[in-house]
C-alpha cells in the first residue's frame, strides 16, 4: 500500500507542477498587456517573454528527467539496492545512514549541475545577466557541496545518534538541535557562510549612507551595520537583504542596486526591509518555521525503523535512512499545503512592509524603484493567478503597486 502510494504522490507531485507551469505558459504573448503598458515597453516585453520561456522549457526538461528518475528507482527498487549495497562494506547503523544519504545527495547535485551550467552559460549569458567566469561557477559548486556536506553531516549525526538512543523522546531532542542551528545561522550566516563566496565591505561615507542613517534614526532603528555585496561579479540582477537579530542584524546592499537605483528608491527599499523588521516578521517567521519543524519531526519519527515502510522501499531491514526518504516524498501533499499557508503569510507580510515604507512617505519612490528592479531582472509581472496563490512568497509587482497606490 505505502509503496503505490508513493508512486502515485511522485506522479502527482510532477503533474501538478508542470500543470502550473503550462498555466504560466499559455498567458505568455509578445503584446504587451494592457495593464503592463508603461512598465515594459513592446521590445523589453518581447526580450522578457522570450527569457520566461526559455526558463520554463529548461525547468520542464529537468523537472521531467527528475521525475523519470524517481519513478524509475522506485520501480526497480534502486534505494533497497543501495541499501544493500552499502551494508556490504559498512556496519556501524549511524554510518551507514550518513552515506547513504551523502550518496543520494551528491547524485542529485551531479543531476542538477548540467541544468545550472546551461542556465548560467547559456539563458543567463544570452539575456545580459551572467557575469561569473566558469572558474567561479565551478568553485562556488565545490564549495556548496563541502558546505552542505559538513554541516548536513554534522546536524544529520546529531539527529540520527538521538533517534537511535534516545526512544519516544528523540524528536524533542531533534528539535532543539535543529532550533539552535536554526538561529544560529539567522545570527551568524552573512558573517560566516557569506563570506565563502562574496565580500562585503562597509558602505562608504557619503549621500547614500547619510540618507540611510537619517532614515533609520528617524524611524528609531538603531543600524550601523550596512554593507555592500559584490554581486556584480556573478549577475546584473539586484537586490537587497536584511539579516540577523538584535546587535547582530545588518543590511546588505548588492553592488548591482546602488547602480541601477537612485538615493531615495535605495532608501525606500531599504524602509521596506526595516519595515520587516519593525512589524516582527522576521521573529514570526522564524518562529513558525521552528514550530513547522517540531510538527515535522514528530511524525517523522513514526516513520524511522517502520518495517512496512523499508519493505515499502524494498527493503527487509527498517533504517533511519529510508524512513526519512520515504517520510519526504508521502509528506509532499501536506507539504504543499504547508508552503502555500506560508506564502499567505510572507505575501501578507511584504505587503505590511511596504505599507510601512510608505508611511514615510517613500511610496513613488517604492514604486519607481520596483519597477526598475522588475523590468531590468525581466520579471514575469504577468503570472498566472493559481501560480502566484501556491508558489509566490512575494504578491506580483502590479499587486503591491496598486496597494501602495491605496495607501
Amino acid at each position: 500500500m505505502i509503496y503505490y502510494l508513493l508512486l502515485i504522490i511522485v506522479s502527482f507531485d510532477f503533474i501538478w507542477t508542470q500543470y502550473l507551469a503550462y498555466r504560466n505558459r499559455k498567458r505568455m504573448s509578445d503584446q504587451v498587456p494592457s495593464e503592463l503598458i508603461g512598465i515594459y515597453d513592446n521590445e523589453k516585453y518581447r526580450l522578457q517573454q522570450s527569457y520566461q520561456k526559455e526558463n520554463s522549457r529548461l525547468n520542464l526538461l529537468s523537472g521531467s528527467i527528475s521525475f523519470i528518475l524517481l519513478f524509475t528507482i522506485l520501480l526497480l527498487s534502486g534505494f533497497g539496492w543501495l541499501d544493500s549495497f552499502i551494508r556490504l562494506y559498512v556496519s556501524n547503523p549511524m554510518l551507514i545512514t550518513l552515506v547513504f544519504l551523502c550518496v543520494i545527495f551528491i547524485a542529485s547535485q551531479i543531476l542538477s549541475l548540467p541544468f545550472s551550467y546551461y542556465d548560467t552559460f547559456v539563458i543567463e549569458t544570452k539575456y545580459g545577466f551572467n557575469k561569473s567566469t566558469k572558474s567561479i561557477f565551478w568553485i562556488d559548486s565545490v564549495k556548496s557541496l563541502i558546505l552542505s556536506l559538513i554541516l548536513g553531516g554534522i546536524i544529520l549525526s546529531v539527529i540520527i545518534w538521538f533517534y537511535q538512543n534516545a526512544g519516544n523522546l528523540a524528536w524533542i531532542y531533534a528539535w532543539g538541535i535543529v532550533t539552535l542551528f536554526s538561529l544560529f545561522m539567522t545570527l551568524f550566516y552573512s558573517n560566516l557562510i557569506v563570506p565563502l563566496f562574496n565580500k562585503q565591505t562597509p558602505l562608504t561615507d557619503g549621500d547614500l549612507r547619510n540618507s540611510i542613517e537619517q532614515f533609520s534614526q528617524k524611524a528609531g532603528f538603531e543600524l550601523t551595520n550596512i554593507y555592500v555585496m559584490d554581486a556584480s561579479k556573478r549577475t546584473t540582477k539586484a537586490n537587497a537583504y536584511f539579516t540577523g537579530l538584535g546587535n547582530k542584524k545588518r543590511i546588505v546592499l548588492f553592488d548591482t542596486l546602488i547602480n541601477d537605483l537612485t538615493t531615495d528608491e535605495i532608501v525606500a527599499v531599504l524602509a521596506h526591509e526595516i519595515g520587516h523588521y519593525k512589524k516582527k516578521h522576521t521573529t514570526i517567521q522564524l518562529i513558525v518555521s521552528i514550530l513547522q519543524t517540531g510538527l515535522l519531526l514528530y511524525i517523522l519519527s513514526f516513520f524511522l525503523n517502520s518495517m512496512s515502510v523499508s519493505e515499502a522501499m524494498s527493503s527487509n531491514i527498517p533504517s533511519f535512512h529510508l524512513g526519512l526518504l520515504a517520510f519526504s516524498l508521502l509528506f509532499t501533499p501536506i507539504s504543499i499545503i504547508t508552503s502555500l499557508l506560508m506564502n499567505m503569510l510572507s505575501r501578507k507580510n511584504e505587503y505590511e512592509a511596504d505599507h510601512y515604507a510608505c508611511s514615510f512617505g517613500f511610496g513613488e519612490f517604492l514604486i519607481s524603484g520596483l519597477k526598475k528592479l522588475s523590468v531590468k531582472s525581466l520579471s514575469n509581472l504577468n503570472p498566472d493567478p493559481l501560480n502566484v496563490f501556491f508558489h509566490y512568497s512575494h504578491p506580483t509587482l502590479l499587486q503591491r503597486i496598486n496597494k501602495i497606490k491605496a495607501n
